[in-house]
């Protein structure tokens, strides 16, 4: 959680790099913090951070097929796969023909699956109602729309038509369009 200090850049392109660059700085805190928060707190369900994730698109969006999770979770088609079947053995989630092609599979999450995740999710939102506990709700509601944008953004810029497992092109070596 360090903090840069530099003079004050002189041209607006200038600024923008300082600004990407805190930016950079600020997430990257902020990603660590929350991978070290969600593992800790989901890990003692006894399901990864992924097979949570998944319970959570499940709940959010509905029974889905393998390749629709997989494109929501940004994993490969193995990756969802041996995710799901975690779940699967523990009860959290099932497989079942699809009403319009019995050929074509549906994931669904059961009853134990949401009851899980229910659980999990209002333990992540009581913390996150501690750490804001003490901002303005002003600022609250600031930074919670500075994020959704930044979130959307990014989806657009980085996710949008890239294929998982696919190496993206790195800005500022030449390959960025």
């Amino acid at each position: 959680m360090q903090q840069k200090t530099a003079s004050a850049p002189s041209t607006a392109p200038d600024r923008l790099l300082a600004d990407a660059e805190a930016l950079n700085a600020a997430l990257a805190d902020l990603v660590r913090v929350y991978q070290f928060r969600d593992c800790d707190r989901i890990c003692c369900f006894d399901i990864s951070v992924t097979q949570c994730y998944a319970l959570e698109a499940l709940a959010d969006h509905g029974p889905m097929r393998s390749q629709s999770l997989a494109k929501l979770l940004l994993l490969d088609k193995s990756t969802t796969t041996r995710v799901i079947d975690a779940l699967e053995r523990k009860g959290y989630v099932e497989r079942r023909p699809e009403e319009e092609d019995a050929r074509a599979v549906s994931l669904r999450i059961t009853p134990n699956g949401r009851a899980l995740y229910d659980t999990i999710n209002r333990g992540l939102i009581a913390q996150q109602a501690e750490m804001l506990a003490d901002l303005d709700p002003h600022v609250r509601a600031s930074v919670t729309d500075v994020i959704r944008r930044l979130a959307k953004a990014a989806e657009a810029r980085f996710v949008a038509g890239v294929s998982v497992g696919a190496c993206a092109p790195v800005c500022g070596t030449g390959t960025c369009g």
